[in-house]
């Protein structure tokens, strides 16, 4: 098999090609990264409560959403100006944030946010170059944490292999990318948003005893900004992966 595509210098910024929001694409990612294979990806093809409960895994404790430009904007260009810049390091803080510095990379920043933060981070394999990575991470300041992922020759191996395998045409890192993902964490009954495009992590609320992110107020904490925002412009270009771990079982 032909060795997989380079990233690109374009205007001065390394740029990948884009990630499908595609669970076979994030699982193979995954699988380059040498990240646990108890880690679950599946489509959300409708948030009716009676379609999560019979179709999907539960408990769900991260979301990775792709949404289209207008969308995207719709849902954040308001919010984003709120979010302090952040500017926190170490282990004591409530989760791992990383600003995202290459070009095209927001599904791998979404997907390593999810890994880093999901479970404390157990699905990370002890040892493996991404441990290392995130351990490092940990001790940096944003800067130098974006620029230690910037850097990452390994990183951009697996998700330039991961992005070439998609169902669709592989685009060029050239090629305009219309979209953005982000990604939605449950970490000790706290919701987050991790998104490297913005300021900083942001604070989403807290669900209740039994409540998971595939819950209606789950839901409300996370992707139903966006599928109202769909809603109102039109647009219909989104998707919804749920992350489940190792303790999800089927529904019904």
């Amino acid at each position: 098999m032909a060795a997989p595509p380079r990233a690109e210098i374009i205007d001065g910024i390394k740029t990948f090609i884009p990630l499908e929001n595609n669970p076979d694409v994030l699982s193979r990612l995954c699988e380059n990264l040498h990240i646990s294979g108890g880690l679950g990806f599946h489509d959300i093809i409708s948030t009716s409560p009676a379609f999560l409960q019979e179709c999907y895994f539960r408990p769900c404790h991260a979301l990775i959403v792709l949404a289209e430009g207008p969308i995207y904007q719709a849902a954040r260009s308001a919010v984003n100006p709120t979010i302090p810049e952040y500017k926190g390091s170490g282990p004591s803080e409530p989760v791992i944030w990383m600003k995202q510095t290459i070009g095209h990379a927001c599904g791998l920043m979404a997907l390593l946010h999810v890994v880093f933060n999901l479970e404390g981070g157990r699905y990370v394999r002890p040892g493996t170059a991404l441990d290392l990575l995130r351990q490092q991470a940990i001790r940096l300041r944003p800067t130098e944490r974006a620029q230690l992922l910037y850097n990452s020759s390994f990183l951009e191996e697996a998700h330039m292999d991961a992005a070439s395998r998609g169902s669709s045409n592989v685009p060029s890192p050239r090629e305009d990318n219309r979209h953005h993902f982000l990604a939605f964490v449950q970490t000790d009954g706290k919701v987050w948003e991790l998104n490297g495009g913005m300021n900083g992590p942001l604070f989403r609320g807290v669900l209740g005893e039994g409540e998971d992110l595939l819950s209606e107020r789950g839901l409300e904490l996370t992707a139903r900004d966006f599928l109202t925002a769909a809603e109102q412009t039109g647009c219909n270009e989104m998707s919804i992966v749920a992350v489940t771990g190792a303790e999800a079982v089927a529904q019904g």
